[in-house]
């Protein structure tokens, strides 16, 4: 950057502008006291924390026995197999020139203005030692190349200035997605992969466990500041998850700082799941504050590979951070280091400049007067060993430390087989390395690393995501250690995790708890995460997670409305007892009614029968026969024969029984008005004319149902309006032929019309002799009649919005034709039936009389009617009765 390109011009005048003196034999040894300088052919640069950063202005703070040491003897204990190895830069050997950045970014660019000082050209003209000679520079190391450093942000900065003079640099555990930019950071390669697929992975596992509201805690600076930015960026670009608060710890954070970080995370107290990318550090003070808050068990804390499986940011804090769900990039411990460490004493370790210090802090030791421990009581021996008076454990990023300086080999190697074909040693061509030409070799290389796994790098220098899950168990010892529950390599793979002893399934950390089925989430605005459920009500189903629709008409919704299902059909059943009343009235009938047939047709000849007009009573009992008839076709289970019947047998019935009751009313009102005016008989009055006059009526309604046939053919339908009730689960469709309310009315009008008419003249002869014939007998059948049918039509039509229409519309219109079936059948024939069975002697030929006689008794039934107010009923039918037998004779 430019900004830091001005600042090292800077610096640079600023040191041309001291006046230097020749450097010493001791000069120069107290140059190389806070650094290792290892010689060789080819010198490599190393950057490791030695030191923890240092509080009140002092840059350097404790030492670090594993991020520092462990890491910085990896390095020399790789340059060691190189230098050793007859198959990699044979002949060639390895120096290096190793700094401590005191795990400060501006500390560390200051070391690492060493590197490139061996590039700079120094004016001396200006400068003379006291003799007056010219002053002698000590040639500093050329450095061709940079492992290093560990802290995003350290390498950012130190970047920054080995890009202006081309020196390639590998990073052994810096993953800021910051320095994936090549055009910023285009001399600048890694063998861990970036935080970029760090955040996909921590993205992955909090989506696994379904969390999908939480907060992400970052350390200030690029490494916490970056991942954080990367998985919020994933998570948007994703969806699914949403971040309830994103907290920043400070690089130097105030006295209770940490309290008032958890006690921010505790505003949103259903975010839960905590997503880190902090420094041990940090780690270690936040579950302090977690622990002091009382909030043990509270947070469900997802934690970066600067967590990892460290011990230290966990100690004393083990029920805190139980649970803990960690990342690391894939490794694996290399027994080689393990037993090249064991084997380093204060003997054989001299090259080791800080490696006394180490033994002092890892034996609690103090060595001499000038030991680092001036507290420690006890006094080293020299004779401690490491691993058995002490704890060891590999540092983690140990294999990608020795991974770095083997890629930067195997680099040097291929340009030393380019450049220097044939050539034993270095040849003049790789004397100055071209650093351009090396990061190309750089970027090429692949290999299988120390721990087997293989070594590459893409276009941008990062090296492939792999990582492996781990979880922080308390087992049932009460032991906690870190186990391995899963790994990341482009797709996340999970086992089966442990949470704390409370917890007896997944714990959430969600905004709001997910919609049972059949509702619908109401988003709140602006926040994806958090809703309300509401419920898909009446006929609506729940078509997504966000939407209700409406099922089909012919549709209900299933019982939890995720979808729709046909609404049950149903039809008037046998068993029913809308169809039980109607049919046993029904049976009575067509039993009685063929009762009457069977004995009208053995008695057939008798006065009786022949009286009452045999030809027209056949006729009327069949129209009766057919109204009982009816009710079977209105039950059963419609279909197209069914609706037929229906169609045929509805009206047909009564307009057999009415056409020839209007015949019979019809024939008596003539007679007797011709005979007041003559006394020669009407014309048609016979049985044939009054045959073809009622099947002439009868024809009107078969002719209309021809019509009916051929305009509309007789189907069914379900109709799911008539019981499409407030709950779905009681709607039901109607299985119905296609006779609609006006359909009904047309077929029965006509009957009806006969009835009405029927009616009239019934009232008409209501004064002719019942002696003569069945007038009286007649009117009382249609008066009953039209009361019946007068009932029918408020019933019928006013439930035509209940929800048993079905059932109420069929009873109330079977019943209806059962009883004017009935009526007509009780009132004209049972009397007959009567007299035929139980007393034959009155079924006797009376005397014949002539019309006249006839004329006469109509006649004088007139006069006499003035007489009836002011004499005994009985005298009135007597003289009656005197005057027809005297006109017979």
């Amino acid at each position: 950057s430019l900004s830091t390109s001005l600042w090292i011009i800077c610096w640079l005048l600023c040191s041309a502008s001291q006046k230097t003196s020749i450097l010493t034999d001791s000069q120069s040894q107290q140059e190389y006291a806070h650094s290792i300088r290892l010689d060789g052919d080819i010198i490599l640069g190393g950057l490791f924390p030695v030191h923890a950063r240092g509080e009140r202005g002092v840059p350097c703070g404790e030492l670090k026995k594993e991020k520092g040491i462990h890491r910085l003897e990896a390095m020399l204990f790789a340059i060691d197999l190189i230098n050793k190895d007859p198959e990699l830069l044979p002949n060639v050997t390895l120096g290096a020139r190793i700094l401590d950045t005191c795990s400060r970014d501006t500390y560390a660019l200051e070391q690492s203005l060493t590197f490139v000082q061996a590039l700079i050209e120094r004016d001396g003209s200006d400068v003379r030692c006291a003799n007056g000679e010219p002053p002698i520079f000590a040639k500093p190391d050329k450095v061709v190349g940079v492992i290093g450093a560990s802290a995003s942000s350290v390498s950012i900065m130190v970047a920054n200035i080995l890009r202006l003079f081309k020196i390639p640099q590998i990073s052994y555990a810096s993953t800021a997605p910051e320095l994936s930019d090549n055009t910023r950071y285009d001399f600048f390669s890694r063998v861990v992969p970036p935080d970029s697929y760090q955040a996909q992975a921590m993205l992955d596992i909090v989506t696994a466990m379904g969390w999908n509201f939480v907060s992400t805690l970052a350390s200030e600076g690029n490494y916490g500041e970056s991942g954080v930015e990367a998985f919020v960026q994933i998570s948007r670009d994703t969806g699914g998850v949403c971040i309830a608060q994103s907290l920043k710890i400070p690089r130097e954070p105030k006295t209770g700082e940490f309290d008032k970080i958890v006690l921010r995370l505790l505003e949103t107290p259903n975010a839960r799941a905590v997503v880190m990318f902090a420094n041990e550090d940090d780690i270690r003070r936040i579950l302090d504050a977690a622990k002091r808050n009382n909030l043990t068990g509270h947070f469900l804390w997802v934690g970066s590979d600067s967590w990892g499986s460290k011990i230290s940011p966990v100690v004393q804090q083990e029920r805190v951070a139980e649970g803990a769900i960690t990342i690391l990039p894939k490794r694996a411990s290399v027994d080689a280091f393990d037993r090249y460490f064991k084997s380093r004493s204060l003997s054989n370790n001299r090259r080791n400049v800080w490696f006394a210090e180490f033994w002092e802090e890892n034996f609690s030791c103090k060595l001499g007067m000038h030991g680092k421990r001036p507290g420690s009581p006890k006094k080293c021996t020299g004779l401690e060993k490491v691993g058995r008076d002490s704890t060891y454990e590999q540092e983690g990023k140990v294999q990608f430390v020795m991974d770095a300086v083997y890629a930067m080999a195997h680099a040097l190697h291929h340009m030393h087989r380019q450049l220097c074909a044939g050539y034993t040693g270095l040849c003049p061509r790789m004397a100055n390395i071209d650093g351009k030409e090396l990061l190309a070799h750089i970027r090429a290389v692949s290999f299988n690393g120390s721990a087997g796994t293989p070594v590459i790098f893409n276009e941008n220098g990062d090296a492939p995501g792999r990582y492996d899950i781990f979880q922080y168990q308390i087992n049932n010892r009460s032991t906690a250690e870190y186990k391995v529950i899963g790994h990341w390599t482009n797709q996340l793979h999970l086992n089966v995790l442990q949470w704390t002893t409370g917890e007896s399934s997944l714990p959430a950390s969600v905004c709001s708890l997910p919609c049972r089925t059949g509702e619908r989430k109401k988003v709140v605005k602006g926040v994806s995460c958090c809703w309300h459920c509401e419920r898909c009500e009446g006929y609506h189903f729940q078509a997504s997670e966000f939407t209700c629709e409406l099922c089909p008409y012919e549709k209900r919704p299933n019982q939890n409305r995720t979808g729709c299902q046909p609404i049950p059909i149903i039809k008037l059943e046998w068993s029913s007892p809308w169809a039980l009343v109607p049919v046993f009235i029904s049976v009575l009938g067509i039993i009685a009614t063929t009762f009457v047939i069977v004995t009208f047709i053995r008695y057939n000849d008798t006065p009786i029968v022949r009286a009452s007009g045999r030809e027209m009573s056949y006729v009327l009992l069949t129209g009766i026969f057919l109204c009982y008839i009816i009710t079977f076709p209105m039950i059963a289970a419609p279909d197209v024969v069914v609706c037929s019947f229906r169609r045929i047998f509805l009206g047909l019935g009564m307009c057999f029984s009415y056409a020839a009751l209007l015949t019979k009313t019809n024939r008596i009102h003539r007679i007797f008005e011709q005979g007041k005016k003559a006394v020669t008989a009407p014309r048609f009055i016979s049985p044939a004319s009054q045959l073809v006059i009622t099947f002439s009526l009868i024809s009107v309604q078969l002719l209309g149902i021809l019509v009916w046939f051929t305009a509309d053919p007789p189907h069914t339908f379900v109709d799911y309006g008539e019981q499409r009730t407030q709950d779905p689960g009681s709607a039901r469709g109607v299985l119905k032929c296609d006779i609609s309310d006006l359909s009904l009315i047309c077929s029965l009008g006509y009957s009806i019309l006969l009835m009405v008419t029927c009616t009239v003249y019934a009232i008409k002869t209501r004064s002719v002799p019942e002696t003569f014939n069945e007038a009286k007998p007649i009117g009382f059948t249609m008066y009953t009649t039209c009361i019946i049918w007068l009932a029918f039509i408020p019933i019928f039509f006013g439930t035509a919005q209940s929800a048993e229409r079905m059932y109420i519309q069929t009873a109330t219109l079977t019943v209806s034709l059962s009883l004017s079936a009935s009526v007509s059948l009780g009132m004209l024939y049972m009397p007959k039936v009567y007299i035929i069975i139980f007393h034959p002697e009155q079924n006797v030929p009376k005397r014949k009389r002539s019309f006249k006689a006839i004329v006469t008794a109509a006649t004088m039934t007139s006069k006499l009617s003035h007489l009836a107010a002011e004499r005994p009923n009985g005298e009135v039918k007597t003289e009656l009765c005197e005057g027809v037998e005297a006109s017979g004779k």
